[in-house]
Parts: structure tokens; sequence; C-alpha cells
């Protein structure tokens, strides 16, 4: 298959970053990445804006390191309550999974490190990697939501007891 070298403007899943010079087939350099504005082909004009785009990307990943590291700091503070139905054994009938996203910003879930979904209570922590240099630390709570019940159940033994009142009753006979 004939190659083509070409220099990429912005990134190309798989293939590499903006500025960087690759090889590609030719048909896919002029089926999709030249027309697309993805990438220019490699000409003595084009490797004289190479510096340009070489700073361009540097000023992109410092940005997106900079806010990646800002959520960082805003997941590590955050502290966040999942309230699950659970049964007597306190086993959840529902579970925490990573689509579950209550932080407040917009988080792709492939980035959250969640082996399995969270069906236990307790205080349990995950890994999200916000950038290939940033990893933030999410700790939350899972509660039952039985606990509430169990308090106002506790208040209700200490009211005198009510008659408990017959679903079905009988029906006098009247002569």
């Amino acid at each position: 298959m004939p190659l083509t070298e070409i220099i990429l403007t912005e990134n190309v899943p798989g293939l590499g970053a903006e500025a960087d010079r690759v090889k590609v087939r030719r048909g896919y350099a002029r089926n999709y990445l030249l027309p697309h504005g993805k990438a220019h082909e490699v000409t003595p004009a084009s490797l004289r804006q190479l510096d340009t785009l070489k700073a361009k990307r540097a000023e992109r990943e410092a940005r997106e390191l900079n806010e990646a590291e800002e959520l960082a700091r805003r997941i590590g503070k955050a502290r966040i309550i999942f309230t699950l139905e659970t049964g007597e054994t306190g086993k959840a009938f529902g579970s925490v999974t990573a689509q579950d996203n209550e932080v407040g910003v917009e988080i792709d879930r492939h980035k959250i490190g969640l082996e399995r979904p969270v069906k236990d209570t307790g205080e349990h922590q995950v890994a999200i990697k916000l950038h290939h240099d940033v990893t933030a630390q999410f700790v939350f709570q899972v509660k039952s939501a039985e606990e509430p019940k169990t308090e106002a159940v506790s208040a209700a033994a200490e009211e005198p007891e009510k008659k408990h009142r017959r679903f079905f009753t009988k029906r006098k006979e009247t002569k």
C-alpha cells in the first residue's frame, strides 16, 4: 500500500496529536484527513507552519492539564452520599455504577475506574482518570434507606399501642 506523509492539524484518535508528522495510506489522507481539515500535506510551506502548530498544541495541553488538576481538587473535596434500598441483611437492591454522576461535572463514564457496581453500604473510594497525568480519588458513602425508618420505628414504640383495625369485619345480622 502506498503511504503519504502528512502533518496533523488536530488530534486524531489512534493516529496522533496536532503538529505530529505521520505516514498514512494515501486514500485515508485524500478522502478523509485532508478534506476535513485534520491534516496538511508535507510541503516547505507547511513545515514552516509546524512551529505555530507546536505552540498551539503546547498551549492546549497546558490548559487541559490545569483544568484537570482543578477538577481533581474539586472531586477530592466532594463528599457525596448515595442512598439505596436494602434488605434485612444489608444487601442493596440497586447499585451505584459509573453512570451515577453526582459530582456536578460532566465526566465520561469510561474514565471512572469502577471495576464492578457498588452494592455494599459504607465508604468507597474510586479512581477517576481525568488526564494522562492526573488521577483524582473520589470518596463517596453508600447508606441504607432503611436507617431513617428504624429511628421512626423506635419513636413509634414509645407511643402507646393503638388497636389494630381489622381489614375484614364481620357483619352483624340485623333482625
